[in-house]
Parts: C-alpha cells; structure tokens; sequence
C-alpha cells in the first residue's frame, strides 16, 4: 500500500491551504482516511479511546448491520415473489430482493454524501464518518416499496435538519437516521402507514399489487376486540412468538428479526461500541412497562393492554431501535447511570405510544427521538449529582 499512500502524499500539496484545489479538501481527506488512519484526535464526541478512529469504529457498526441487510433483502424478495407467484429459489429471490433493496441504498448514500460533501466544503471540515452509518441505517427503516424519490427527500431532510443547522457529527441532538424516516413518515403517510404489509410486486405477474390484503403485527394487536386474547389474534394472522424472533414476515427492509438484533447487539457490546446499560435498560422498560400495564388491565380495557410484553420486544422496530439508534453515541447520554435511565424510558415510551395512540402502533422511533432531547439533560443532573458528593477541598 506504499504506493497509494506515496499517491495521496504527492498530491495533498494541491488541497492545502493555496493549492489550487484548496476547497476540496474534505473530500480529499475523506478518500485518504478510508485507507489510512488519520493522525489527528477527535475535538468534540464521540470520543473514542482506541487505537482506532472514528472511521473504523463506524465500520464495525457496518459489520453488524450487514446481516440486517442481506436478510432484509432475502425476505423482501421471497415475499414479493411469493406474492407474484415467482420462484422461491435462493438465488431468484436474492435477485428480486436485490433488485427492491439496493435502489433504496443507492439514493440515501448517494443524496446523504452529497449534502454532507456540500457542507463539508463551504464549512471547510472534514466529511462526517459517521454517516456511513445514516446512509445504511436509514433504508433498513424503510418498507420496500418507498418511491425512490421520496426516500431522497427523506435523506436529505435528516441530513440537513437532523445533523447540519446543528454544525455537524458530534452537535446533533437527535439522530439523523430517526429524523428522514420520521419526515417521511409525517410527510408521505399514505405509503409509511397503514393497515396492509408492504410487500413489493412484480409487473405483469400473477399479482400486481403493491401490499397484500393483511395486517401489520402492531396493527393486529392495536385492532384487537373481544374477549379473546391479543395473542390469538396475532397467530391467526400469521404472527407467532417465533416467527416474530425470527423475522420471515413483511416489514421495514432491516428492522423484522429479533435474532439478528440480539448478535449485533452482543457484537456491538463485545467490541465496545455500544453500551450494553442502554441496550438492556430499554429491554427492563419495554417488559416493565408491559407486565405494569398487564397488572392495571381491566374487562373493559384495550385487549392490547394485557399482551405478553415479549411481543413487544419482537414487533416492530423496537430491537432494532434499541440496538442501533438508541445506542448512538452523538445523541445519547454518555454517563453511566444516564445510560440505564435514558434505555428505559426509551422502552417505557414505546409501549406507551403503541397501546395509547391509535394512529400510531409502533412507537420505538418517536420514543427514541423524544428521549435524544433529554440525553443532555441525563448527564447534567448526573454531574450535579456526583459533584455535590464530593468531599470539599480544605
């Protein structure tokens, strides 16, 4: 690799300060450092207290998505040719499933590097690593069948809004991937939403809808009535306790297994990366509040109201949630004892929006982002807390 870094050295004299190219140089630092460890430290969070830098930190959070990504685009492509009436071979479904999943890669990396290499030049810093996480986490939160465009206006909203009239990686309050999935969510509810699965479909084939007749998990629990209980209805459409853990139903591209999660999370923990006191505060406010809602439930309740809460660590996007957006370090608390607090009110609020709000079944993304705002608060009074502890100096 002699030679390529003796390419990078000969030509960084063009891109400092007075070199003819002087206002490209993020992008030429952002090239150099995918190859090369940069020799500078971080002035602002996240920290990292490694040997590695940011880039390479970031690169492990891709290693552990990827498994969400290959089973997101098996399980895209399996349903849409099982409802097109297809074949269901391994390698015809990676090819449908590739054919729905990678457009949606392509244009968020490709509209988020762009807004990000624009601010990079007029601001005159680096391009941020750390959207080479955004850009693959935020179409893993999307159903399949999300017009391309309105995916880019998405991206483009959570870049910009989400991350840059904050200055930047390190300055945003809440996560950029939450907020273009939130926006397009609010914006576009009519493809974001609704009572049918997303699954997509082929043209001219046996099928030609873009969702089949059927609901959602969180739907069918949300519209559950009568006696029987919330976890009858969700079998008989389908849904049982295992095949929620393992995810082969039709979802967001990345979000559906429950198994999944649990190694990325291992991995993420393992590494250090991500801290296991969020992760596993979000799993103590998920079931506490569940079981707490279990106990109050009456006769005349929402049946939702006493489902198992082991359903509602596997429905929807709350492992997902948890995981990977929860634990994001810009926009999470950095404090230990913050740590538990904000996992568990993250797991606290999302049973509460799913069974008290309707209009909204899942809400693992809303909790996530209401809680990135009081993040800073967490650590704040955590300092306090700990500074009036101290013995004072004599």
């Amino acid at each position: 690799m002699k030679w390529l870094k003796d390419l990078f050295d000969s030509q960084k004299k063009h891109f400092e300060k007075g070199g003819k190219f002087e206002r490209f140089y993020p992008l030429y630092e952002a090239n150099r450092t995918l190859f090369f460890i940069p020799g500078h430290t971080a002035p602002s969070r996240p920290h990292v207290r490694d040997g590695l830098d940011l880039k390479r930190l970031m690169s492990f959070v891709i290693i552990a998505l990827l498994p969400h990504f290959f089973f997101g685009v098996y399980n895209a492509g399996y349903f849409a040719n099982l409802n097109s009436g297809l074949p269901l071979d391994l390698v015809s479904v990676m090819q449908r499933g590739f054919v729905i999943v990678l457009p949606l890669v392509i244009v968020s990396y490709g509209v988020g590097l762009f807004w990000e290499g624009l601010f990079s030049v007029i601001r005159k810093h680096a391009i941020s690593e750390g959207f080479l996480v955004t850009g693959l986490l935020y179409p893993l939160i999307l159903p399949p069948t999300l017009p391309l465009w309105q995916a880019a206006v998405g991206i483009t909203f959570g870049v910009i809004i989400g991350k840059e009239v904050f200055g930047g990686t390190g300055k945003n309050l809440v996560n950029p991937a939450l907020t273009a999935r939130a926006f397009v969510f609010f914006a576009y509810p009519v493809t974001m939403s609704g009572d049918s699965v997303w699954i997509a479909s082929k043209a001219g084939a046996t099928h030609v809808a873009d969702a089949v007749s059927g609901a959602t998990a969180l739907a069918v629990s949300a519209a559950a009535a009568g006696p029987a209980p919330v976890e009858q209805s969700l079998a008989k459409a389908g849904f049982t306790l295992k095949t929620l853990f393992w995810g082969m139903y039709p979802g967001c591209i990345g979000e559906t297994s429950t198994f999944l999660c649990i190694i990325g999370a291992l991995f993420l923990c393992l590494t250090g990366i991500a801290s296991y006191r969020i992760i596993v505060g979000g799993i103590i406010g998920v079931l506490a509040m569940g079981l707490f809602l279990n106990f109050i439930a009456q006769p005349s309740s929402s049946p939702y109201m006493s489902l198992n809460p082991l359903y509602h660590l596997v429905m929807g996007g709350v492992a997902f949630g948890i995981t990977y957006m929860a634990t994001d370090p810009v926009t999470g608390p950095g404090m230990n004892r913050s740590k538990w607090i904000y996992g568990f009110f993250i797991g606290v609020l999302t049973v509460i929006i799913r069974i008290f709000n309707p209009a909204y079944p899942e809400g693992a993304m809303l909790a996530i982002l209401f809680m990135n705002m009081f993040a800073p608060l967490f650590d704040y009074i955590e300092i306090k807390v700990k500074l009036k502890k101290r013995i004072p100096n004599v």
